[in-house]
């Protein structure tokens, strides 16, 4: 065997195959012509490939696909959706700065805010997203981030989006992101907003999705995005995201775009199984409350409507303490069979998490009830019907 002819081997596959799904491109090193092409050629622009982590054909591809999903011009790509929440966090806020982040915000944000960026002389604040009168007088001149979410995380509320909106745009160094993942780009769209526009955009400055969720829609991704629509934004980010070595795997790459042409449908069909069941919830009398945008009297109902059309898969339940103790309340959980205790959401099979209510709001009706449990049901893409007599045959367990 010649070792120097296989891996110096002549010969080269015609580039003219076309295919449904993309091809994988997998690489650390990329080959350059000569030595002008290795000092002139230039990634930060897509327009050639310097190094596999500064983007393949592949990455590229699905950052361009999901910049379209998304309504915006330009996309990174992150390991996970903690991770792209993080580079937001890194690429815009210095010492001295602050961030303001909702009270019903994904807790793991909550968290890099009061440890790695507290420890990094960046303060933050939680806010009521239903309030913006209330954001209005909390922004300062240090604050230079505003985190929105819609819904929001675990409990979600639907916050007054155009609202804080129009309060940070009175701010105009003040920077508004969104956590997307609930909407997966399809619920509304995150960057026209009907808002006056700043830039190129009527609505938020940054879209973080964690493509873990919806987009992949196996349970078998982690990865996050960041799409903007201002061209120096977008490079700010970049050179954050380069420096920080950020990077995904083409075979992640590959399972997030084939995922993409069915998103859409797949959105649907949570979307109508988890609002069948919501309606059904309402009426078991074991639930004080069920919580999901598309039901009227969930909190935010209004603010939804204004927007969206869409909910997504997520319902989320509260167990009065004062009747049901956590322990039964994990006794029902422990006795559904369909839904499978696991986090996450998105994918087909359905899941349930419980979580105590105390300490974790700050804010609303459900920061007042610390002995009361919250249950969240992902609505996967099983039939809703056997869902249904799977929670019916679990609420045995509490009446009993």
């Amino acid at each position: 065997m010649d070792a120097t002819k296989l891996i110096h081997h002549p010969y080269k596959a015609p580039d003219s195959f076309e295919a449904v799904v993309p091809g994988v491109h997998k690489a650390s090193t990329v080959i350059f012509e000569d030595t002008a092409a290795l000092k002139n050629r230039q990634w930060k622009d897509k327009s050639g490939y310097t190094y596999g982590l500064h983007g393949t054909p592949t990455t590229f591809t699905l950052e361009e696909r999901l910049a379209t999903l998304e309504g915006g011009l330009q996309t990174l790509l992150a390991p996970s959706g903690l991770s792209a929440l993080a580079l937001v966090n890194m690429a815009i806020l210095r010492t001295g700065d602050e961030v303001l982040i909702p009270d019903n915000a994904y807790g793991p944000n909550k968290d890099f805010a009061r440890v790695e960026l507290a420890q990094w002389g960046i303060g933050h604040r939680f806010y009521d997203p239903m309030d913006a009168a209330a954001l209005a007088l909390m922004i300062g001149p240090k604050t230079r981030l505003l985190w929105l979410e819609a819904a929001g995380s675990v409990s979600l509320e639907f916050p007054d989006l155009l609202g804080l909106l129009n309060v940070a745009r009175s701010h105009p160094e003040l920077v508004t992101a969104l956590d997307n993942t609930w909407g997966a780009g399809l619920a509304f769209d995150a960057f026209d907003l009907g808002l006056p526009r700043k830039g190129d955009s009527s609505g938020v400055d940054i879209s973080v999705h964690a493509l873990t969720k919806y987009p992949s829609g196996g349970g078998d991704v982690l990865m996050g995005a960041v799409t903007t629509r201002d061209e120096h934004l977008h490079l700010r980010l970049k050179m954050t995201h380069m420096r920080l070595g950020l990077g995904v795997g083409a075979n992640d790459a590959e399972l997030v775009l084939r995922g993409l042409p069915s998103l859409a449908l797949r959105y649907a069909a949570h979307d109508a199984s988890a609002r069948r069941i919501a309606q059904w919830l309402v009426a078991r009398p074991e639930v004080a409350q069920v919580l999901h945008p598309a039901l009227p009297g969930s909190p935010g109902h209004a603010y939804w409507a204004q927007l969206c059309s869409a909910a997504g898969g997520l319902v989320s339940v509260v167990f009065d303490g004062q009747r049901f103790s956590a322990e039964r309340v994990d006794a029902f959980v422990d006795q559904l069979n369909l839904f499978k205790i696991g986090y996450s959401w998105g994918g087909p099979m359905s899941l349930v998490v419980p979580y105590s209510l105390r300490g974790m709001r700050q804010f609303g009706a459900l920061s007042t009830q610390a002995e009361s449990t919250l249950v969240r049901f992902a609505i996967g893409l099983e039939e809703t019907d056997h869902l249904i007599a799977d929670l019916a045959n679990a609420f045995n367990v509490l009446a009993g």
